[in-house]
């Protein structure tokens, strides 16, 4: 069964304003955690945080873009991708 990825209208909103690579990375991200699920241990400096969180980078290098996801139901298989951004604004 895949795992349905919501995106927060914030981030909705911000994903215009992103670098092309960047928005193509996260696109490319969502497409893996549909079919393989919120792990993503072949993603530059990915690491799960507290609380059912997850994070990665999407480019490498200054500024660093990140995105962080949280798992919000793991019966239904339900993520939600909370911010897409510079590493400095980071939620976390």
């Amino acid at each position: 069964m895949k795992w349905t990825v919501s995106i927060r209208k914030k981030v909705l909103k911000n994903i215009v304003k992103l670098l092309k690579n960047v928005r193509n990375g996260l696109k490319i991200l969502i497409k893996e955690i549909e079919i393989s699920g919120p792990t993503r241990g072949n993603w530059p400096n990915y690491s799960p945080l507290p609380g059912g969180r997850h994070h990665c980078h999407l480019k490498k290098g200054r500024p660093t873009y990140i995105a962080v996801w949280d798992v919000t139901d793991k019966e239904i298989k339900l993520v939600e991708v909370s911010y897409v951004g510079t590493h400095e604004k980071a939620p976390y």
